[in-house]
């Protein structure tokens, strides 16, 4: 696009923008007073009915597990028991408050974010989508919402809860505390909670005004002279929304920074406690203030460090809180990023820059991988089909019971696993998810979610590169990793497994573990559950169709009546604006 040099040419190009801006501002917000209050209503009564409906199921069955678990020892399970009752109480009503506030923000800022988009290039029909967009889709939207926190309540819930009753290995103790640290610790975060809420806020409210009149001055800055964030075409018409709601995002950074003052405060006599001193938890409220106030310095480009002192509250060589695993992912995680840095590896397309708005948010969002594991799950799902790994049986089972480890854990843990096989064969130093598409700790969703699950995914792409598997031996591990328990290596003693080399078996083992264990958190996310669910009814469809499985009529009249009922749901007709929103990545999955 052209932009606008000299001063007439700038004062005309935001003359003939405002009329245009405050159209679509008041089209989208007639369309956010219309459906918003629908959305809210949705979103709201829906989530309060599963909250409240399955709180007395919660707060039984987390006393059951608390009782019953071994992984917690007598004094912290006595604590917990105790104070459990405050915890249990206070999360449906938080939960309903958060319902509300969602849903009115989500009825009230998608209908008004989807009419500026509809503006953008590559979008055919503009008049057309600027009535639409955003108003089906966001009711569609609020109805996903709910069901994924019913999801989340009935399911990953319960997940959590099972993991915690399980058995304890040979090599675990059960998780205990002190008594004897208690009382400072205690004293610590009584003393820390009330200072950091109040000098953490007074800093945040303090610069506040310096936050609002410098986004005022690098937004303006940024509209006459078409950079930044509205350098492209359809980033234009959001200039003067950005202006108009960076008071809102100014509030919100205040409260945010004022209810994080309270972990602040807490971990504060966490320190106290990890430390056996409190003067270290003291030293810890002083220091999380000087922090806090370093990185606002930061963020608003104000001086350097921070007026506050910053005291040290961790005791000479007190590094016992850091576990090994966590110093390997970051030493593996910071290894990549300098090889990278320095030029070290051979060129590969990173993942697309957006040509859109909304697209650029999602590119901040871990949806692109997210649709990359379930595209790569819907391949090798027809692989394992046709080759007789995956049965019938397995997925009725999760369609009609939500239940089948074989279908959602061992499935995405064999395509995370052939990820990491293909990454060390060509010995990347990030993920390769394609030819010429590797995933890195720079191009990765800036996602603290996926931060956990991209170190882990690098420190055992390691010991992928060692152990130098053959082609027999990837054909026979995807055959070991959907049929065999994989718990020793004498597991694999009659499975045909090319390599009779004990440590080799027990390191692959180890890693299959470990990506079955990083599936199963990853199957607790609400969106996982649905998408795969989805995934298996297409999948069940398609083996009955081309004859690799003979289904029962009930569970393919059932499957065939929820993806009707999706269908309808999902409205092709209306907003749908085809590739213009797509956020896929074009890789080769399998």
């Amino acid at each position: 696009m052209n932009v606008p040099v000299g001063f007439l040419a700038k004062l005309w190009s935001f003359v003939s923008f405002l009329p245009f801006f405050v159209l679509l501002l008041l089209l989208g917000s007639a369309k956010a007073l219309l459906i918003g209050p629908v959305v809210a209503a949705i979103v709201f009564l829906g989530d309060s009915a599963v909250i409240a409906g399955l709180w007395p199921a919660h707060f039984v069955w987390t006393y059951c597990c608390v009782l019953a678990t071994k992984r917690i020892g007598p004094v912290l399970k006595i604590l917990a028991v105790v104070f459990l009752p405050l915890p249990l109480l206070l999360l449906p009503v938080l939960g309903i408050v958060g319902s509300l506030l969602a849903g009115i923000g989500y009825g009230v800022f998608t209908p008004l974010m989807a009419t500026f988009e509809a503006v953008g290039e590559g979008v055919a029909d503009k008049l057309s989508h600027c009535f639409l967009d955003g108003t089906a889709s966001t009711i569609r939207g609020a109805c996903m919402v709910v069901r994924d926190v019913t999801d989340f309540c009935f399911h990953s819930y319960f997940s959590f809860m099972d993991e915690l009753s399980e058995k304890m290995g040979d090599d675990e103790a059960p998780i205990d505390i002190k008594l004897s640290y208690l009382p400072r610790s205690f004293l610590a975060a009584l003393v820390a909670v009330p200072l950091d809420v109040l000098m953490i806020t007074g800093v945040a409210l303090w610069k506040s005004p310096c936050m609002l009149l410098k986004g005022w001055q690098r937004l303006c800055e940024d509209l006459v002279g078409r950079e930044g964030p509205f350098l492209e075409t359809v980033c234009v018409p959001f200039a003067g929304l950005a202006i108009i709601l960076w008071p809102l995002a100014v509030v919100a950074g205040v409260i945010a920074s004022f209810l994080s003052s309270f972990f602040f405060g807490l971990h504060a006599g966490l320190v106290a406690y990890q430390e056996a001193s409190f003067q270290m938890g003291l030293s810890y409220m002083i220091s999380a203030v000087a922090l806090y106030d370093e990185y606002t310095n930061d963020l608003l480009y104000l001086r350097e460090g921070s007026c506050f002192p910053r005291p040290k509250y961790r005791k000479a060589g007190s590094a016992k809180y850091e576990t090994g695993r966590d110093k390997d992912e970051h030493n593996v995680t910071a290894a990549s990023a300098e090889k990278q840095h320095q030029g070290q590896r051979k060129h590969r397309r990173v993942l697309h820059r957006s040509k859109t708005f909304m697209e650029t948010i999602q590119r901040l969002r871990p949806i692109q991988i997210w649709d990359w594991l379930f595209r790569s799950c819907e391949i090798n799902g027809r692989i394992l089909l046709s080759e007789g790994l995956i049965s019938s049986e397995d997925i009725e089972e999760f369609i009609t019971k939500g239940k089948g480890k074989k279908l959602s854990i061992k499935l995405p843990a064999w395509c995370i696993l052939h990820c990491l096989i293909r990454s060390a064969k060509h010995d990347t130093h990030g993920l390769l998810i394609s030819d010429d598409v590797e995933v890195t700790n720079f191009n990765w969703p800036k996602d603290k979610v996926f931060d956990w699950m991209l170190g882990p995914l690098l420190v055992l792409k390691e010991p992928m590169k060692k152990l130098e598997l053959t082609e027999d031996e990837e054909l026979c591990l995807q055959k070991l990793i959907m049929t065999n328990a994989n718990e020793k290596p004498s597991d694999w003693d009659d499975c045909g497994f090319p390599s009779s080399d004990g440590v080799k078996r027990a390191q692959l083992q180890a890693i299959i573990r470990r990506l079955q264990g990083i599936v199963a958190n990853m199957s607790r996310i609400p969106s996982f559950r649905r998408r795969f669910m989805s995934l298996a009814r297409a999948l069940y469809l398609e083996a009955i169709d081309a004859g690799t499985i003979d289904g029962s009529r009930k569970v393919e009249r059932k499957v065939k009546a929820d993806i009707a009922s999706e269908k309808l749901q999902s409205g092709d007709v209306g907003d749908t604006k085809g590739s213009s929103n797509g956020t896929s990545v074009d890789v080769d999955m399998v």
